[in-house]
């Protein structure tokens, strides 16, 4: 399984330069906030997903004053070899991202390459704001584990484009818009299979680990709701091409999406207090974690950013037994309160690394 051996940092977020190595097993980073701890965890992220966790456009990555970032991560493979990934970025939107020095041919290529799983406290966004951020979490989760699907989400979108530009401009053009139609058909139904496959697997797991979490005090499920319910695609978007044409955009599609998550059969964005909805989103990216692992045949890296938070010390200790008690890979920790971290990670492991955050700079301690 790629591990983490070391990074180099420049001009990211806060951070001038930093080179760091790690714990194959677990690394825990102290700071107070707005130290620079979850610009490394999103630093990591990005060597994996070749973007940032947290900010919708790379602008907001640069270092104050500078018009280029790099990251650079030296990882054991899981055949034992060490690998060499770096991403480079400048301001005018030129991104390279390489594997021992080559550049990839296109930066989709490398994501899945190096797996990894993110908790942090944004995740709130999943239960709070629009089904436009569990499609992008299903994406992330999909994209990781099947190339073939972040194609074809990739080509839908490219055409979706295309259609509505077309309807925009008011020059709806009949036959070409049958040609959108099948391609848009063709791309939704893959798309549509894969992401009701994903919620089949995900169900269970999540459900057993919040009853874990929770003391079985509450249930919880997923309901994957798609226009693809009512027919096909195709179908649909010629019976919606008197609307499409009339609002100027397209009206039918996996584009529209939504995962709901519920608890008791409820909504969970309604009846959820603020503990419950952290503990079902710990329990669903615990979920992304354990089906990744079962995919890859290997645990993907899992970073822990400020989970401690919101939740009771009851919350705590049933995850902390859950992560001892499975079968994990790397684990990158932060936390403000040196105190309780201490008093959670040394009884998980003898094998642990600790850095002090300050400023944008990382001390083993």
């Amino acid at each position: 399984m790629p591990q983490l051996d070391k990074v180099a940092i420049q001009n990211f977020r806060n951070i001038e330069f930093q080179e760091l190595e790690f714990s194959p097993n677990v690394n825990c980073i102290l700071g107070n906030n707005g130290e620079g701890k979850t610009n490394l965890m999103d630093a990591i992220w990005y060597l994996s997903m070749t973007k940032s966790a947290f900010a919708a456009s790379d602008q907001f990555n640069f270092r104050h004053g500078t018009d280029s970032f790099s990251i650079a991560g030296t990882y054991r493979m899981e055949n034992g070899t060490q690998s060499r990934f770096s991403v480079s970025c400048e301001s005018r939107g030129v991104k390279k991202v390489r594997c021992n020095d080559k550049v990839y041919p296109k930066v989709s290529s490398h994501i899945g390459v190096l797996p990894i799983v993110m908790v942090s406290p944004s995740d709130v966004s999943l239960v709070s704001e629009s089904g436009e951020e569990r499609r992008r979490f299903a994406n992330s989760v999909l994209s990781q584990m099947d190339q073939m699907y972040l194609a074809n989400v990739q080509q839908y979108n490219r055409v979706l484009l295309q259609r509505n530009r077309m309807l925009k401009d008011g020059n709806a053009d009949d036959g070409l818009l049958s040609v959108f139609d099948s391609q848009l058909d063709t791309y939704a139904r893959a798309i549509g299979e894969s992401r009701k496959a994903f919620v089949s697997d995900l169900q269970p797991v999540v459900s057993s680990l919040y009853r874990s979490l929770s003391g079985g005090r509450e249930s919880v499920s997923i309901e994957y709701r798609t226009d693809l319910d009512r027919g096909s695609l195709r179908d649909l978007l010629a019976e919606c091409r008197d609307r499409d044409a009339a609002l100027r955009y397209t009206t039918a599609g996996v584009q529209r999406d939504d995962f709901i998550f519920k608890m008791d059969d409820y909504p969970i964005r309604r009846c959820g207090s603020q503990g419950q909805q952290k503990s079902f989103l710990v329990s669903l990216k615990f979920a992304q974690y354990e089906i990744m692992k079962k995919r890859y045949g290997f645990p993907p890296i899992l970073l822990l950013d400020d989970v401690f938070d919101k939740l009771d010390m009851s919350r705590i200790s049933n995850l902390l037994g859950m992560v001892a008690g499975s079968d994990f890979g790397q684990i990158f920790i932060t936390d403000s309160n040196k105190v309780r971290m201490a008093g959670i990670v040394d009884g998980l492991t003898a094998d642990r690394t600790y850095f002090e955050a300050a400023g944008g700079c990382f001390t083993r301690i």
